[in-house]
């Protein structure tokens, strides 16, 4: 027997009672009940209810039809036929003439709980749909047949999407619901007008699914968890170091430290790196913890040398507690055998597969680059474990107690940090920008004062500058600690501060090089090696990068040309350097925009790599030599300057500490002449003195130039006395403002000169000038153009405060004379006397000459 089911959708919930009108004593009765899904709280599922009878007799429904049991007689059969088509006929009454047939229909729910079958013909109905998707149930609401249909099989359905989410309660418009219309098929009246279709495309948007960081990145960054031991950094001790030969004592395993620099000369004491005495599997380089270290990974480097190449392309590590019994390191039951370097200088990671707590670790060279010999450069991380039989070696200590942000600062956690300063402490600071670098990065720099944005008559401008090479890190935290610093005691009312901030007006620029620093910044603090971010994007080289002044001034003064015919100071920058093709970065073009707009007395150039301070010249008056001692006219308030932070650095006092790379520079109390060091033409130290007034040295703060973030707060501690006590040297020497006499008004760009010292100063633009002395006495001149210069005495004292000079200067006759005329007045009397009287002392001294 043919059913309603036929047809019927899989999610189509089933709603009829089935009854035949068979007899019972021929054919049982089935009975289906059904009731909508979700229509009400707590209905049932659909279920069929079934009449049992006996066990050998049963029916069974299979796609709507209704097999009965037990067999019928034939004309038993034949009747269920006949009632089944005669039942059918009439349920399929005749449309538009079209004949009777027994299809099965489609029925569509009504909103009600009752249900009636449909009285349309074989044309399938047009439905416009109005959907309200929700939880509780799906309207549908039947149309009208298509008129235009001419036969069953010509007809257009409306499909509907299926709505299930919860809360879906906005109807679908009129238009959004003929977007969802689907044609089976089109209607064969060729009148019938034709209907564009509109098509939605919908964009998507793909996410990229994340990849997971492979088993090798993984273990990098659960190496990086713990710091380095401290091999750059000096915290081990040579001691600490040795190994199953040495070629010579100048490559003996004290020498085996990332990074360390050779000399120029070979075969001396100082060599960049260990080098073994024999060239074999066995050789080893070995370090004591001193204590119980989860070491998790290691980096190594070849040889640092400008005559050989050498380095170590795999090895083997070992572990060991009491330096007899020693364990590989293994990655399962196999022995690991790490990848070296490919070059002498580029920094290769390699974590170990497991981290193992020991004290002794060995590095075993397997095999090394073939035209050299096993010479490597290694640092190893591993993080302290506690040892609870000796409490003594616990350092849990704070190192610092300043609460300052000891953490690597890209060039967004920066501008955040600067921000933040700014915010706690707005009524002393003030964020600026001097320009861009040549990736646009903003070179941004703060103002600390107790006026900020203004230059306050008889107040210093001091400034600290860092970054200048990018991979030179520490000098740009110390400036943003000291930033957080000031600020905080400033607000805790620190005296020392307070006097620092009102009497001067500071200006930190964190990072000269933005560019570069990024560029280091991303490779991280082991592994930029030496010169990775030094340069600029365009790759220039910021220290040799300004004008070169000094060999005009050196040249001027051979032909005894300096100071009455060449300039001793504010000497002018060459025509060719100021041109747009020059080779000049714009981080430089900004750095000299910014000495020539501030009038800076004193200031600092931040760079690492070294313990050491310099001061100018930093370019050899010899051109030819890389050595030698070229002082300035100032050289002996230059050394004063950096006697005072390198006696004042933790770290330089140390008498014990070892070299950081081949020279010695304890036996010069940590300070030298940059020329005597090594040449530097173009450095920014010399283009300060020459062209600005300002007295500029450069601080090397640290062995290491990138050193771990571990290592900031010790560093800051190192550090913090100095780069308070430099910059109060801005009160050393003298001060004073050069007036008119007679409006009292500052003159601008007055020559102040001191007997006996070949370099001259200027008056900034309010007639306000700082001349840096040590004690003593001193015979002082003020000059200015249209005036009559005055002399006198100074005498600088050990006081902690300068000593006041002014100066008040009276017009010269004949500037007063054009004056008065480019005005329209009348020339007093006076003036006229003064004027006859000059031009017959002139004459006199001509008729005396001949």
């Amino acid at each position: 027997m043919i059913g309603p089911s036929l047809g019927r959708s899989a999610n189509e919930p089933i709603f009829f009672s089935w009854v035949t009108a068979i007899p019972d004593n021929a054919v049982h009765v089935w009975k289906w009940h059904g009731m909508q899904e979700g229509r009400d709280k707590g209905a049932e599922k659909p279920k069929c209810k079934e009449r049992r009878r006996e066990k050998e007799g049963r029916g069974t429904l299979r796609e709507g039809l209704v097999l009965l049991q037990p067999p019928l007689s034939k004309m038993q059969a034949l009747w269920v036929a006949v009632f089944v088509l005669l039942c059918q006929a009439a349920w399929s009454p005749p449309v538009d003439g079209a004949p009777q047939t027994a299809s099965p229909k489609i029925r569509h729910k009504k909103p009600s709980s009752t249900l009636a079958p449909s009285s349309q013909g074989t044309a399938q109905p047009k439905v416009a749909s109005t959907i309200t998707a929700s939880t509780s149930r799906i309207k549908q609401v039947k149309g009208t047949a298509n008129p235009r249909t001419s036969s069953p099989a010509n007809f257009r359905t409306t499909t509907v999407a299926s709505f299930g989410q919860k809360g879906l309660e906005e109807p679908l418009t009129t238009s959004s619901a003929k977007r969802m219309q689907l044609s089976t098929a089109k209607p064969t009246d060729s009148k019938a007008p034709k209907k564009s279709v509109r098509v939605k495309v919908i964009k998507k948007k793909v996410l990229k699914k994340k990849t997971k960081p492979s088993l090798q990145e993984r273990m990098a960054k659960e190496a990086s968890k713990c710091p380095p031991l401290g091999l750059e950094s000096l915290r081990v001790r040579d001691s600490q170091l040795r190994a199953s030969s040495s070629k010579r004592e100048g490559l003996g395993p004290h020498r085996g430290r990332l990074n360390i620099q050779s000399g120029i000369h070979d075969d001396d004491l100082y060599d960049g790196g260990w080098c073994a005495g024999h060239k074999d599997k066995k050789q080893w380089l070995e370090i004591d913890a001193k204590r119980l270290t989860r070491f998790t990974g290691i980096i190594t480097q070849g040889l640092n040398s400008i005559w050989t190449y050498s380095w170590v392309t795999s090895y083997k590590v070992q572990f060991s507690n009491d330096t007899h019994r020693w364990l590989p390191c293994k990655n399962g039951s196999e022995e690991v055998v790490f990848p070296g370097n490919k070059d002498p200088e580029t920094p290769v990671l390699n974590p170990f597969p497991v981290p193992v707590v020991a004290r002794y670790l060995r590095i075993n060279p397997q095999t090394w680059f073939e035209n050299g010999t096993i010479c490597l450069r290694m640092e190893v991380l591993g993080c302290t474990v506690p040892d609870p039989n000796n409490i003594y070696l616990w350092n849990n200590l704070p190192v610092t107690n300043d609460k300052l942000d000891f953490r690597h600062h890209n060039y967004k956690d920066m501008r955040k940090l600067m921000k933040k300063v700014n915010d706690a402490c707005p009524n002393i600071t003030r964020v600026y920008s001097i320009g861009k670098s040549y990736q646009g990065l903003k070179m941004y720099a703060m103002e600390i004062s107790d006026n900020p944005g203004h230059h306050e008559v008889g107040e210093p401008e001091f400034r600290y500058v860092a970054g200048m090479h990018g991979n030179e890190v520490l000098g740009r935290e110390l400036v943003l600690n000291l930033m957080e610093y000031l600020c905080h005691e400033y607000k805790q009312g620190n005296p020392r501060i307070r006097r620092l901030v009102t009497e001067t007006r500071i200006h930190l620029l964190p990072s000269m090089n933005p560019d570069g620093y990024e560029t280091a910044y991303k490779l991280g603090s082991e592994l930029s090696g030496w010169a990775m971010g030094r340069w600029t994007y365009e790759g220039f080289d910021l220290n040799h990068n300004f004008a070169d002044l000094n060999t005009a001034l050196w040249d001027a003064e051979d032909n005894d040309m300096v100071p009455h015919e060449f300039p001793n100071h504010y000497i002018p920058i060459p025509e060719y350097y100021t041109f747009p093709n020059a080779t000049v970065a714009p981080e430089t073009r900004a750095v000299i925009n910014w000495m020539q707009r501030y009038p800076f007395m004193l200031s600092a150039n931040l760079h690492g790599g070294e313990l050491v301070v310099t001061y100018p010249f930093d370019m050899t008056r010899t051109y030819w030599k890389a050595q030698e001692l070229t002082p300035t006219a100032d050289d002996a308030v230059f050394r004063w300057l950096a006697t005072v932070y390198a006696t004042s650095n933790l770290v330089m006092v140390e008498d014990d500490r070892r070299l950081c790379h081949h020279e010695d520079f304890m036996r010069e109390g940590n300070i030298i002449n940059g020329a005597n060091w090594h040449t530097v033409p173009g450095s920014m130290n010399d283009f300060s003195y020459l062209h600005t007034n300002c007295f500029e040295i450069t601080i090397e703060l640290s062995c290491d130039k990138f050193p771990h973030e571990s290592e900031l707060p010790q560093e800051w501690e190192n550090n913090k006395e100095s780069l308070l006590l430099y910059m109060e040297q801005t009160r050393r020497g003298i001060k004073g403002i050069v007036r008119d006499k007679d409006t009292e008004e500052g003159i601008a760009d007055a020559i102040i000169s001191v007997d006996g010292i070949n370099h001259d100063i200027r008056t900034a633009f309010d007639g306000d000038y700082w001349r840096l002395l040590n004690p003593g006495e001193y015979e002082v001149t003020a000059a200015a153009e249209g005036y009559h210069s005055v002399t006198r005495s100074c005498r600088v004292s050990y006081e902690d405060h300068p000593t006041v000079c002014d100066f008040r200067l009276t017009k010269t006759p004949k500037q007063r004379l054009r004056e008065i005329l480019s005005k329209g007045g009348k020339v007093p009397k006076d003036l006229v006397l003064r004027l006859r009287q000059l031009r017959l002392r002139k004459l006199r001294s001509q008729k005396r000459d001949q």
